[in-house]
């Protein structure tokens, strides 16, 4: 379902760039630009002067170009159309799924998965139309980036919780679940640079980008629920069960709230989520006459 929306995402922005492209003002040949297939101001000075002066560009809602690539939120799609000679409208989409084994946490032996799924827009502003330099602010409009895991701990081993060594009772282990989001901010704000138009400006269809930067998703946060029994001692004398109100249970949830406090804290600098991205595009044209010439 997370892919199918990402693809629905990208493929809307591709048709809304069709429509737009088919509404825009059609800007033709001018005065000073012969018209194609004629020989009219090859050999006139004025006409060679003007087109010296105001070269030719592509026009407005002309072209789009579609890319994928991986990053760091995984598997990248883009779709992208020319706004202007110096912007570019950019749809982006990410997934990526993956199962974690045999992890070991405080003694827990754990199993997870890592789901990514993000799509969001930006607008790529060239400074200098004919280099591949951008600075593309823009939105995270879709994010369900998450960790979830769960994790037992076998019959008598320990786990350390908060710096406090408990044992896991025979007939009632220690079982944890965890999950970790990565998306407080369901809607955030983006901020990336880079380098490869998409939509060339200087002609040509395949391009490289490369972009790096940040989502602004806040702080992630984690949540750990754990049940069954721990034991004080490796004998285990003294055990109870962790969900009750006795000593060891009391004991054992205020060293899990503050364990993970300090999970938390650390996780604090991944508000920014990073964003590096290396892809491939190809761009093409969606409606004839796409040349005309630009003012300055």
């Amino acid at each position: 379902m997370k892919r199918s929306a990402l693809l629905f995402a990208v493929s809307l922005l591709a048709a809304a760039a069709s429509l737009l492209a088919q509404s825009a003002p059609f800007v033709g040949n001018t005065p000073d630009a012969p018209a194609p297939g004629s020989t009219e101001g090859l050999t006139n000075p004025m006409a060679v002067a003007a087109r010296q002066q105001h070269p030719a560009t592509i026009a407005p809602f002309s072209r789009i170009a579609l890319g994928g690539g991986i990053s760091t939120m995984g598997i990248n799609m883009q779709a992208a159309v020319n706004a202007n000679r110096y912007m570019n409208i950019r749809g982006v989409g990410n997934f990526f799924n993956y199962s974690l084994n045999n992890l070991t946490v405080s003694g827990f032996s754990a199993n997870g998965t890592v789901n990514l799924a993000t799509a969001g827009v930006s607008l790529d502003i060239y400074p200098f139309p004919n280099h591949g330099f951008r600075v593309s602010p823009g939105a995270l409009f879709y994010n369900q980036n998450h960790v979830a895991a769960l994790g037992v701990a076998p019959a008598g081993t320990s786990v350390t919780i908060d710096g406090t060594k408990y044992y896991s009772e025979t007939s009632d282990p220690l079982t944890a679940s965890g999950s970790l989001l990565l998306n407080p901010r369901k809607q955030a704000f983006t901020m990336t640079t880079g380098w490869g138009n998409l939509i060339s400006r200087r002609g040509g269809h395949w391009s490289l980008p490369v972009e790096v930067g940040a989502a602004f998703v806040g702080a992630p946060t984690l949540t750990v629920v754990a049940t069954g029994s721990a034991c004080l001692d490796q004998a285990q004398t003294m055990c109870s069960s962790i969900t009750g109100s006795n000593s060891i249970a009391t004991q054992f949830q205020s060293n899990l709230s503050a364990q993970i406090a300090k999970w938390n804290n650390d996780l604090n600098p991944l508000r920014f989520y990073p964003i590096v991205n290396f892809g491939i595009a190809y761009n093409f044209g969606i409606r004839s006459g796409a040349t005309r010439v630009a003012s300055r």
